[in-house]
Parts: C-alpha cells; structure tokens; sequence
C-alpha cells in the first residue's frame, strides 16, 4: 500500500509540475499540443510520465489545471476558522479563493477551449466538479436529491462570478459575488415558505417518496488529469 501511495505523490508530482509550467504558454499558444509539448521541457518530467498523467494531451492538461485549483481551493478553506462566518460568507469566501488562485488569461483561454463542441461535456463536469468541492469544503453532507439542487444552483452562480471576474478591472468582484450569494439566500427563503405552505406540504407528500430514492453517484477517483488531495 505504501508504494502504491508513494507512486501515485510521484504521479501528482509530476502533473503539477508540467501545470505550472504551462502556464506561460497558455497566453500565447492557449490549451495545446505546443503548449503541453514545451511545459514538458520546461519542468523535465519524463516525456512518457508525461503521457500517463495527460493521456488525452491538452484537455486532460487544462482539466489538470481546473482541479488543481479545486484542490488548493479545499486546502486553503480547511485552514480557516469557518465557525466564525455566517454561511452565506462561508460560500463567498470559498468562490473568492478559487478565483484568487486562478489565471484570468489561462481561464479565459480554458472557456474557449471547453466550448468546443468535443469538449463541452468535459468542462460541465469541470464546472460541476468546483461546485462540488465548494459545498465539500463547506462540510455539506447531503446524499439526496439536496445534493443535486444545491451543485446546480452553485454551478450557476460561480459561472457568473467567473464571466464578471474575467471583466472587471475595478476590483468589484467581491461586491458581485455577495449580490449573488444574496439572491440565492432570498429564493432559499421563498423555497422555506412554499414548503411550509399547505401546496407545499401537498408537493411533498405527493413527490416526497419520488426525491427519496435520488441519491448522490460516487464519483470515480481515478480522473484523468486530477490532481490527488
């Protein structure tokens, strides 16, 4: 067991190494075969463990860079005293940091990149997968259909941080951020009323049993790309 972890820290090591110095190139030559070929060279891993941890090339490099944010953005909410926030700071603190250790221009060549019609599927779960690591690093623990409502709403959210982020040149992203963490605190609100409300106790106790059997998939450990926390 020990050196099948050993392999794998040697596996991680290896993928951030070649994330970061591709970093440099992405702005000129976006998500790419040129791109992965000279971030090789550049860190001095060895072409063919190169090849292992990004066997589909440049998508599993820029999926490679997605989750190495998620991950750091795990680790660096672990290390906060979260108990001292309201929730709603909570997940703005938690969007905040995954923007902060991200590259605009690497983020932005990401988005061209996963709007590519081969890659489309690709980078929704990357969306998905960030939305799930915030409500993680939160300490949520639904396994019901909650599980699936509140990554939608998040993945929605955090899209949009992510459009006015690329934009703003005046600092006023924090300020986006809270107006919408506010708006979903307001319709979770009205979501409360309705199920209190006589229709909303018949919509459950009609769909209860349904939403019941929806649980959360297990996810798969062994991703192309991912980086290991």
């Amino acid at each position: 067991m020990a050196k099948r972890k050993s392999e794998q820290d040697h596996m991680d090591e290896a993928k951030r190494a070649v994330i970061d110095a591709a970093l440099p190139h992405v702005m000129f030559d976006g998500w790419s075969d040129t791109t992965l070929a000279a971030a090789i060279t550049d860190s001095g891993v060895e072409a063919g463990l190169a090849k292992l941890a990004f066997p589909r090339g440049p998508l599993d490099l820029a999926l490679g860079y997605h989750y190495q944010g998620d991950a750091d953005m795990r680790a660096e909410m672990a290390a906060l005293d979260l108990a001292s926030m309201r929730y709603s700071e909570r997940v703005a603190k938690a969007i905040s940091l995954r923007l902060a250790l991200a590259d605009k221009e690497a983020v932005r060549r990401a988005m061209a990149f996963f709007a590519l019609p081969h890659n489309m599927g690709d980078g929704t779960r990357a969306l998905w997968h960030t939305a799930d690591a915030i409500w993680e690093s939160l300490g949520d623990t639904s396994r019901d259909y909650n599980w699936y409502t509140k990554r939608m709403t998040l993945s929605a959210v955090y899209s949009a941080c992510v459009l006015f982020w690329l934009g703003d040149d005046a600092d006023e992203t924090e300020a986006f951020i809270d107006r919408r963490i506010a708006n979903v605190m307001s319709f979770e609100k009205t979501k409360a009323k309705f199920r209190s409300s006589p229709l909303g106790k018949h919509f459950s106790n009609t769909f209860g049993k349904v939403l019941d059997h929806i649980n959360a998939p297990e996810a798969p450990d062994d991703l192309p790309g991912k980086i290991h926390e």
